[in-house]
């Protein structure tokens, strides 16, 4: 999730269960919490592109890290006199503030180490997007009202609310496989693997990928309720194995190792873009639907000192607000009933 909503859950978390004990001070350490976990930003090297994905949201996010990542937060505060007999009540606010982080980021697309060091699995719930308007918005009020007014109470509705907003993407995204399968159905397609993402900021289109075979398919819902719910075509792709690399590039081991951190940062969604195939794409991400251009992705080159490039292509491949506005309403065009399930 982004730095501003992370920063304002925690403090907003950390408000409602500490405000009267430590008064306007409690948001405050909340946020430096919210946000700590996210320092592994400044794990990165030039000589290897991937490290950087490799160790975003790892260590710092697993829930077995939360007691040490608190008592960090909390040192700026320890380290002042003044502060140490009061030490309990603020390691707590900033122990909560840590832990709301990880668990916000789990309901994203992109992976969580929730459970290092006792498990490699990268959680994503698939909730929500990396970047969800409202809900920083409603944060961002009930907080602004609870510290102003020296109460929990605008705080808690704002906790609630979120809740609710964040429950409620799960249920649509339900909705949404429970069609992604009638859709499937219709076209004949066995499901070798199926999932479905959400879209930037709102729990009503969702991005529908499955395998079928060698070839992942990509559509748009939008997913009202159950009973009005419409899906617009998408386009297909064939998934990449390491086995479908050019020779020179399954030559150099190099290649091969960085193909397979690749392939396990996409969960195995992985396949060449449709406009430029040098890049091999996240097929999580795209915001488009009529072709599979992938926000990030790497690009080869073996036998060379650095092999492999990072590729990002988030700002080439916006989506403009008016195509965007037009999908949330039911306006744009192509959309269509989905098919009916089969008996």
């Amino acid at each position: 999730m982004d730095p501003l909503t992370h920063a304002l859950l925690g403090a907003t978390a950390a408000q409602v269960a500490l405000g009267p004990r430590l008064g306007r001070q409690a948001w405050l350490l909340g946020a430096v919490g919210g946000v700590l976990p996210d320092a592994d930003i400044v794990i990165r090297s030039s000589a290897d592109p991937l490290l950087a994905i490799q160790y975003h949201r790892h260590f710092t996010h697993a829930l077995a890290f939360i007691p040490v990542g608190g008592i960090v937060a909390a040192l700026p505060w320890l380290a002042r006199q003044a502060h140490r007999p009061n030490w309990r009540p603020i390691v707590a606010a900033t122990t909560i503030g840590y832990a709301t982080h990880a668990v916000l980021d789990a309901c994203t697309n992109y992976g969580t180490h929730l459970l290092w060091p006792f498990s490699p699995l990268r959680v994503a719930w698939n909730w929500i997007t990396t970047i969800g308007p409202l809900l920083t918005l409603m944060l961002l009020v009930g907080l602004v009202f609870a510290v102003r007014r020296g109460a929990r109470l605008p705080a808690a509705v704002a906790l609630l609310l979120s809740v609710a907003y964040v429950g409620t993407a799960a249920c649509q995204r339900e909705r949404a496989l429970e069609m992604q399968v009638r859709i499937a159905a219709a076209r004949g397609h066995p499901l070798d693997r199926a999932e479905m993402f959400p879209t930037v900021g709102n729990p009503l289109l969702w991005r529908s990928v499955y395998q079928s075979g060698a070839t992942l398919y990509t559509d748009r819902l939008r997913v009202v309720s159950r009973a009005a719910t419409r899906w617009k075509e998408g386009s297909t792709v064939d998934l990449l194995l390491e086995k479908d690399l050019p020779p020179p590039a399954l030559a150099d081991e190099r290649v091969r190792r960085d193909y397979a951190r690749f392939s396990y940062f996409s969960a195995g969604w992985v396949a060449r873009a449709s406009a430029d195939p040098s890049v091999i794409g996240d097929a999580r991400y795209s915001l488009r639907t009529d072709g599979f251009e992938p926000i990030w992705g790497v690009r080869f080159h073996p036998g060379t000192a650095t092999p492999t490039e990072w590729v990002d292509r988030t700002i080439k491949n916006r989506v403009p607000i008016s195509e965007l506005w037009r999908e949330l309403t039911g306006t744009a065009a192509g959309y269509m009933a989905v098919p009916l399930a089969r008996n």
